[in-house]
């Protein structure tokens, strides 16, 4: 599988996730989104980062970008995509999953390992694990709670497409676990289709063990 891995202006976690996928031997490519997708594009990886600055909303203009035309119809024709951080912030405003992510409760930029309960384990993304597994991945974002109607929300929750929650060591949520103050705790969601998700936390980011803990490897072996 080739995964394009799509560069905006202000995406800096690019190189990250190539390194993460290429350790896990799976081929990836850095895409200047306004060259397009390759046409052997057979995965997708929205970075996180800072495209054009945060300005507006966090992913607001890159999400406007042609290519993410290009990314809906992949997804809509079970190409997996996954967004992570600023990617997931392009992911909501795009259109590929519900929600949005905005400032955290704390108003600050947040860098910190946080835990992590799988809700599936019958979806791509989670194959790896058990449902109910906690895992441990690192976040970077100032701008990642959260935030879903009431009324979306319930749907969310009742057609089972909460992805990741926070939570503690133990498995069990509760504020203190909660980094950014996230509606239910939600820290990765699926789009229509369990081949597109969006989390905050950083995956490429536990892959490598020379840096430490390597639980974010069962995430990136979607693409395998």
């Amino acid at each position: 599988m080739t995964v394009s891995i799509v560069r905006f202006g202000g995406s800096n976690c690019d190189r990250d996730a190539k390194r993460a996928l290429e350790h896990l031997g799976i081929d990836a490519e850095i895409v200047w989104h306004e060259d397009g997708l390759p046409a052997d594009t057979e995965g997708i990886v929205l970075p996180g980062g800072f495209s054009y600055g945060d300005y507006l909303r966090a992913g607001a203009m890159a999400a406007r970008s042609p290519i993410m035309e290009s990314v809906r119809e992949a997804a809509s024709e079970g190409v997996p995509v996954l967004g992570v951080c600023n990617g997931a912030q392009i992911g909501c405003e795009s259109g590929l999953t519900d929600g949005a992510f905005t400032t955290n409760e704390s108003a600050r930029f947040q860098c910190e390992h946080v835990y992590l309960r799988v809700e599936r384990a019958d979806t791509p993304w989670t194959a790896a694990y058990e449902e109910g597994d906690v895992i441990e991945i690192p976040i970077a974002h100032g701008e990642g709670r959260y935030e879903i109607p009431d009324d979306r929300l319930a749907k969310l929750e009742d057609d089972d497409r909460v992805l990741f929650r926070y939570c503690d060591e133990n498995g069990e949520t509760n504020p203190a676990a909660n980094p950014n103050g996230s509606k239910n705790a939600v820290a990765g969601v699926l789009g229509d289709r369990d081949t597109v998700a969006v989390m905050m936390p950083h995956p490429e980011r536990a892959t490598l063990p020379d840096i430490g803990p390597t639980d974010g490897r069962g995430v990136l072996r979607a693409f395998e």
